[in-house]
């Protein structure tokens, strides 16, 4: 009865090896997958083109590029000229943002776009006095 009792935990011992090194091939391979996923949207770039229309504009904030993912570098345009666009590569994470900012006494009407393989990703239309808006997107990198 010993040598029963002993060969059985012995081959339950070494399903349990067998089992727990396929389980570990299986998870290694998970995370391997999610790495390259990982890697992938932290380093992909991706184009977007910006576009603001209106009058009475006195500046234009940007992401243009720089800085890292969730602290980008803003660029800014002093009194462009209107209509404006400007098409800048991004990477990974880092939202496609443009900002607008208009002070005009008789009124400003601005409208903004951020434009992704010919799709807006984000409209937006302010007016008034004091007009400071802007259009801010969520990457498309990682969503596909």
């Amino acid at each position: 009865m010993k040598r029963t009792f002993r060969a059985v935990c012995t081959l339950a011992a070494a399903g349990l090896a067998i089992g727990l090194t396929a389980c570990s091939k299986t998870a290694d391979k998970a995370a391997d997958k999610a790495a390259e996923q990982v890697d992938k949207v932290v380093t992909e770039t991706y184009e977007v083109t910006y576009e603001v229309t209106g009058k009475g504009v006195d500046s234009i904030d940007f992401h243009g590029g720089g800085g890292e993912a969730m602290k980008p570098k803003v660029e800014t345009v002093q009194k462009p000229a209107l209509p404006w666009k400007k098409t800048v590569t991004l990477r990974g994470i880092m939202p496609p943002a443009v900002m607008p900012v208009a002070a005009d006494t008789s009124g400003s009407e601005v409208t903004c776009k951020i434009i992704y393989k010919d799709k807006v990703l984000k409209e937006e239309k302010g007016q008034g006095l004091v007009t400071a808006g802007g259009c801010v997107a969520v990457s498309p990198v990682g969503s596909n």
